[in-house]
């Protein structure tokens, strides 16, 4: 119930007293609420409950104010499992925990907590996730406080593959130390395998805390009461994905196009699963049948072996099919089998840490084990495989616009490897594998640092070369649906007009209709000189100054090797060039730009 509508009801409240607790109220935030709401709850509880409420926290304030703060960093959404997973586990071990999204928490509140885990996710090469760009900067600077009584955990989650592992994570780790906070428990650094170690960890974790926070602490009650409405929650989630079923996919590259890209549709009716322009959708997919056989005939296997996964028996090869990642390589996998194999090449990629990343970036788990042929028992084999995870597609639909449909746009990994042909896991499961009407098993993963502007009335000029226009188009359904009278600007590119203007007949309807206000291309194979969105974005920089300073949102979505860097740089430049600034303070303006919320990027 809001306060403002108590003074409407009968109510134990005099108008002064309702006054006061709007005034209170006004300044806190939601989860002070919340914990406030538990709290007079509690003392309404006690025997001693017409004592006056002065006393009652007296008495309360004697006792020790340990608690657990939960501060995850997330892009994707990992991240934010992991942290609320945590949350949940502390609250059932009457632990007093609240749970913040690191742009909501004040670095300086620091130096007021006992105990505090991060859960960080690494974003780019090595960068803070958008949503924790704040914090991590506070973290380095001068007004970063001394944190003597702070007793820590990290945990770090990222992937291997890459140079800069769990990087955040680190970062958070170092500069909690530097500052003088003590970690109650090791940092630990999680690979894209990573659920069943995070629970373990968050187990010991936990153990630690409730032992740390004392009897009088654990026995304080907290009770969290709602505050306001709740928002509507999903009972599918990754752990528990929706079976839907696939109603389109539709190649919508040209016959001649170098690229096989995919319209995808799937029915969730009846699922509940409601979803926000930005946000992602969850694919568990099966492995190519074909493939898992070829993997055991490599390594002189039948596939009738038994092996435990989660402590079911089942053959090897429904386990390579349904459970672990076959497709692509990583460096751990390289690595062990280097030693197993006693492949020379192998173990010489081993020791360079650049080249080893970049073999096994490019390369299948088929033919890492074709280096050289070696027989393995069924548990050498799992033993070298990462467990199979969902992939995440940017959704391409607005759900105003589509209702109980979800919209994919998918790029089919396709590629020669001598004589063969390579193909995607998933990629290939949604194109190739799977027929219409056909059930898929999906969850709604929430990208909150990919929003469209609250206000309508802000404009938005959005980037996404590829199949990184996915995003845009659920952008713009949903202001179109909404009568949003903010303007909208796109820029789109790919090789070829002709073959790989994805989705042209839409955006051409958009741009005749004024949705769409502005539409530039660029299509690097229709001249002798190649042309990219960045060179679109410098031809027209003073307009695209103009609408920053207008107030516009920026967003990203695509490759992030290249084609994010290369963006970022002409944006930089941009403001350098129209906002007479030097290099430096350009960069510091598109740095707060980000935090601002105002430039979000979804890359890959």
């Amino acid at each position: 119930m809001l306060l403002k509508e108590l003074s409407a009801l009968a109510s134990p409240l005099n108008d002064q007293q309702i006054g006061q607790l709007q005034q209170a109220a006004s300044e806190l935030s939601p989860q002070q609420l919340a914990w406030v709401s538990g709290y007079f709850w509690g003392i309404s509880q006690t025997s001693g409950a017409t004592q006056p409420i002065n006393q009652a926290a007296a008495a309360v304030s004697s006792q020790p104010a340990g608690k657990l703060s939960i501060i995850f960093a997330s892009q994707t959404g990992n991240a934010k499992g992991v942290a609320e997973a945590l949350k949940e586990e502390a609250a059932a071990a009457g632990i007093a925990v609240e749970l913040f999204d690191a742009s909501d928490y004040k670095g300086k509140n620091l130096a007021k907590e006992t105990h505090v885990i991060i859960v960080a996710s690494t974003n780019g090469e090595g960068e803070a996730p958008d949503n924790a760009i704040e914090l991590h900067e506070f973290l380095q600077s001068k007004k970063a406080p001394k944190l003597d009584n702070l007793h820590y955990g990290v945990i770090g989650l990222g992937d291997s593959s890459y140079e800069f592992f769990c990087q955040t994570g680190k970062d958070f780790d170092a500069f909690l130390s530097k500052q003088g906070a003590t970690p109650f428990i090791e940092r630990v650094d999680l690979d894209v395998d990573y659920e069943a170690p995070a629970a373990e960890w968050r187990k010991q974790a936990l153990d630690k805390v409730k032992e740390a926070l004392a009897s009088e602490a654990q026995s304080a009650q907290v009770v969290q009461l709602p505050v306001g409405q709740a928002a509507h929650t999903s009972q599918y989630s990754k752990q528990n994905p929706y079976t839907a079923t696939l109603l389109t996919s539709q190649k919508i590259t040209g016959r001649d196009s170098g690229k096989d890209v995919r319209h995808i549709e799937i029915d969730l009716d009846g699922s509940g699963l409601t979803y926000q322009p930005g946000d992602a959708l969850g694919v568990w997919f099966e492995n190519s049948p074909e493939l898992a056989s070829a993997i055991l005939k490599q390594v002189g296997l039948t596939g009738d072996e038994v092996v435990e996964v989660d402590g079911d028996s089942i053959s090897l090869q429904k386990a390579l099919v349904e459970k672990y990642e076959i497709t692509s390589a990583n460096p751990q996998l390289v690595t062990q089998y280097a030693e197993l194999s006693g492949s020379k090449k192998l173990e010489k990629l081993a020791t360079d840490k650049d080249k080893l990343r970049q073999y096994s970036g490019n390369t299948q788990v088929i033919d890492v084990l074709s280096e050289k042929k070696a027989k393995l028992t069924a548990e050498q084999l799992i033993g070298l495989l990462r467990r199979l995870t969902p992939r995440l597609y940017s959704i391409a639909s607005s759900q105003s616009e589509v209702d109980e449909e979800v919209h994919l746009t998918v790029g089919v990994v396709e590629y020669q490897q001598g004589d063969e042909t390579r193909f995607g896991g998933a990629s290939s499961f949604l194109s190739h594998r799977l027929e219409e009407g056909d059930d898929v098993k999906v969850f709604v993963e929430h990208n909150n640092n990919f929003k469209l502007p609250q206000d309508d009335n802000a404009p938005v000029i959005m980037i996404g070369p590829g199949t990184g226009i996915a995003p845009f188009r659920s952008f713009v359904q949903e202001r179109d649906n909404r009568d949003a009278e903010g303007k909208n600007w796109l820029f789109f590119g790919d090789r070829t007009f002709t073959q790989d203007f994805l989705y042209q007949v839409e955006w051409q309807k958009y741009l005749k209709s004024g949705i769409v206000n502005q539409l530039d291309v660029a299509f690097s194979r229709d001249q002798q000189e190649k042309v990219y969105v960045q060179h679109r974005i410098l031809e027209h920089s003073a307009q695209v100054w103009q609408w920053l300073q207008d107030g516009a949102y920026i967003y990203v979505c695509g490759d992030a090797t290249r084609m994010a860097k290369d963006v970022h740089e002409a944006l930089i430049c941009v403001v350098e060039q129209h906002g007479q600034k030097t290099r430096e303070e350009a960069e510091q303006f598109v740095n707060e730009l980000r935090k601002a919320k105002r430039y979000q990027r979804d890359v890959y």
